[in-house]
Parts: structure tokens; sequence; C-alpha cells
């Protein structure tokens, strides 16, 4: 592959699709401080996957994510050129070896939004894991990161075990455990996703969790881990004064 071709080649496409006016709502609603070009995440797709179609080797993945990772425009990175970096690492994440959590930790700590942390963390970071299940230690040590955006990859870098089956209940209820006094919406909210997706496959063991700790949960996690528990196991575990049945 010719990475700084297939590079360019992402980049002006992409600015071939420039819309302004998308650009600077989704800055708005980001509240980003990068450069926008306005192209739709499956407009996007189409441009950036054709790059890794042939299946590059993974010196190659690595260098064409690295690569358009790092555009900048005017000192400021391009959320686009930053979007199709972690498309094609999700395409081609079976080419990434244990080393490769070096580069993911980079990445999310370049981060500053959910629209890059959520892909990395759960089909970059998790598939990793799932993979390599010694790489599960290195989220130990993210869980207690000052930087919440870390603090969230380790929890939804937990997610790829939960939908395959393979929960790691020992992770789920430790990590739950240390961060159930956040603050932080964005942690809350992970941990919910977490026990919300444990439930639907074993809503006895969320249930039994919650239980004990169903007064210093959050409103947002409870909301989420109760979501698809069972009606009656959702009511008893319901204060009513907090939370109102969820919309399924």
């Amino acid at each position: 592959m010719d990475v700084e071709g297939e590079a360019a080649r992402i980049l002006a496409e992409l600015r071939a699709q420039a819309d302004p006016v998308r650009a600077e709502g989704e800055k708005r609603y980001l509240k980003s401080d990068f450069v926008h070009i306005g192209v739709p995440v499956p407009a996007l797709r189409k441009v950036a996957l054709p790059a890794v179609r042939s299946k590059p080797t993974r010196e190659e993945l690595v260098a064409l994510a690295t690569t358009l990772w790092d555009v900048t425009e005017e000192g400021r990175p391009v959320h686009e050129a930053r979007m199709a970096a972690i498309e094609v690492l999700m395409k081609r994440v079976a080419l990434l070896e244990p080393r490769d959590v070096a580069l993911a930790e980079r990445l999310v700590r370049d981060s500053t939004s959910w629209v890059y942390i959520d892909q990395l963390a759960e089909k970059v970071v998790g598939a990793l894991v799932v993979r390599h299940p010694e790489l599960a230690a290195v989220l130990d040590a993210w869980v207690a990161d000052p930087d919440l955006w870390v603090r969230r990859t380790a929890v939804l870098a937990l997610l790829p075990g939960v939908r395959t089956g393979s929960p790691d209940l020992d992770r789920i209820d430790r990590y739950g455990d240390a961060l159930i006094g956040e603050r932080e919406f964005f942690i809350r909210k992970a941990l919910g996703w977490v026990l919300r997706e444990l439930s639907k496959k074993d809503p006895e063991w969320v249930a039994a969790w919650v239980e004990p700790r169903v007064d210093a949960v959050s409103g947002v996690t409870l909301r989420e881990a109760l979501r698809y528990l069972p009606p009656e196991a959702a009511a008893r575990l319901r204060p009513a004064t907090r939370l109102k049945p969820a919309s399924r």
C-alpha cells in the first residue's frame, strides 16, 4: 500500500464532499474545536474503507491510521480524518497485535469526545482484549486513570465480551464498585450501558448486583441497568422518587 497516497486520496475525496452547513452544525453539536468538513459517516466509510479492501499488512494499517489521525489544518485536527482512521482500524482490527494497545491508548488520550471514544473502546480496544485476554490487565489501570475518556474506554471495552456471551463478570463487578461514585456523566452512562447489555443475557446477575447498591448508583446508570430487566425485578429496584419506567 502507498500509505501517503491513500491518505491523500481519502482527504481529497472527503473535501470534495464538503458541506459547510453540516460541518458547522456538527461542530456545535459535538462542542468541537476541530476542523470539520461536513461529511456524514456512511459517505465517509465509502471513501475510507477501499484503502483496506485488499488486506493490508499490520504495518500498513497502523501507518495509514496514524497518518490520518495526525492530519491537521491550521494546527487543528481534522474530524473526518480522525473518523477515517478509526474506520480503517475497525475494519481490519484482526490484524492488530497486543503491542497495538499502545497505539489505541494514544488515540484515546488524543480524543476529546465520545464520538471517537465509543468506537475505539468497543471495536478496537475491546476487540483486542477479546482476542488477547491478558490485555484486560491494561484496563485495570485505565479504570482509575485521571482522564475521563480513558476511564470510559476501560468500561466500554468490556462490551464485546458481554455481547459474545463471555462477560468478564469479575471486572464488571470491580469496575462498577470503583466507579459507583463517579460524577462524570459519560462514566455513569458507560457503566449503565454495560449493565444494560449484560441484562439481556443474564438479568439475574444484573439484578443481584444492583440491589445492594440501589441507593448508591447514579440515576442514569440505574435507568440503563433496569431497562431490559423483567418488569417485576425492575419495579422492585426502581426507587419511586428517582426513576420512571424506561421506554423500550
